[in-house]
C-alpha cells in the first residue's frame, strides 16, 4: 500500500484519551490508537483492568498514562483533562467509551440503577465532550468520538434506560459537532451492534452470575443469523472504526453516527 495513503490513518505523536479502557471496546480502541502511533491516556473506574490494558500497550513498546476515573463525576473528568494537559501538553483525540447497562422492564425500574446509568452513559459523555472541546479549542483541531449503540435505533424490551441514554448521546454528538466545528473540532459517534464483550454477554449468565457456555453458544448463533453477513462483531471492528474517525482520513466527517452493526439495523 502506498505510504501516503497509510499516512492518512497515522496518529504519530498524537494524544488519544480513552475512557472505559479497562476492558472490551475501550481497551481495544486504546490498543489500536497505540498501534497507529498515538500516546493513549487510559481511564476507567476499574483499576485492575486499567493495569492489564497498560501492560498490553506496553508490550508494543508504546507509552501510556493511566488514571482511575469515575466518569459519573464531572470533577473527575475535569481532573483527567487537566492532568493530561499538564503531562503531555495536548489532547488530540478523546473517546468516550465508558458505559453501563441495565436490563429491567420499565414497570420494575429501580431509581438507583437509573441514576447510575444516566450519570455514566449520558452525563459522562456530555462532560467528556465539554472537557475535550475546551482542551482542543486553542489548538484549532481535534476529534471527539462518542460510543452510542444500535440500541438507540432498535427497541429491545428491558433495555429502555440504556437505549434512552444512547439516543441522547446521538443528539449530544450532533449538537457538539455544530458548536465545535468552527474551532476545527470534529465530533462523531459509533453505534455498535452486538459485540462479543463482557457487557455484551450479560444475557448469557446463569443464576450464579457466571457465563453459561450453552446459552452463550446459542446466543452467538442467533446473533450471527440476524446479520446479512452471517457474523458477529468483535471489539477490533469498533476500534478500527474509531481509528478512522480519529485520523485525518475522516477530516470531512463530523456530526455522524457510524453504525458498525453487521447490517442488523439499517435506520
Amino acid at each position: 500500500m502506498h505510504e501516503d495513503l497509510l499516512g492518512n490513518f497515522a496518529l504519530d505523536g498524537r494524544v488519544a484519551l480513552v475512557t472505559g479502557a479497562a476492558s472490551g471496546i475501550g481497551r481495544e480502541i486504546a490498543v489500536v490508537m497505540a498501534e497507529a502511533g498515538a500516546i493513549p491516556v487510559i481511564a476507567d473506574i476499574n483499576r485492575d483492568g486499567l493495569d492489564q490494558t497498560a501492560d498490553m500497550i506496553g508490550q508494543q513498546g508504546a507509552q501510556t498514562i493511566k488514571r482511575r476515573t469515575d466518569v459519573s463525576q464531572r470533577a473527575e473528568i475535569e481532573a483527567l483533562a487537566r492532568e493530561t494537559l499538564d503531562a503531555l501538553g495536548r489532547i488530540d483525540i478523546w473517546v468516550n467509551v465508558a458505559g453501563v447497562i441495565v436490563n429491567r422492564p420499565i414497570m420494575d425500574a429501580v431509581e438507583e440503577e437509573a441514576e447510575r446509568l444516566l450519570s455514566v452513559n449520558l452525563k459522562g459523555v456530555y462532560w467528556g465532550c465539554s472537557a475535550a472541546g475546551r482542551a482542543m479549542k486553542d489548538r484549532g483541531k481535534g476529534s471527539i468520538i462518542n460510543m452510542s449503540s444500535s440500541g438507540a435505533d432498535s427497541v429491545v424490551p428491558g433495555l429502555s434506560l440504556y437505549a434512552m441514554s444512547k439516543a441522547a448521546v446521538n443528539m449530544a454528538t450532533r449538537t457538539a459537532a455544530k458548536e465545535f466545528g468552527p474551532h476545527g473540532i470534529r465530533v462523531n459517534a459509533i453505534a455498535p451492534g452486538w459485540i462479543d464483550t463482557p457487557m455484551g454477554t450479560h444475557s448469557f449468565v446463569d443464576e450464579n452470575g457466571e457465563i453459561d457456555p450453552a446459552k452463550r453458544e446459542i446466543g452467538l448463533r442467533q446473533r450471527e443469523q440476524s446479520s446479512p453477513l452471517g457474523i458477529t462483531g468483535v471489539p477490533r471492528d469498533i476500534a478500527l472504526a474509531a481509528l478512522y474517525l480519529a485520523s485525518d482520513a475522516s477530516r470531512f466527517v463530523t456530526g455522524q453516527i457510524l453504525r458498525v452493526n453487521g447490517g442488523v439495523a439499517m435506520p
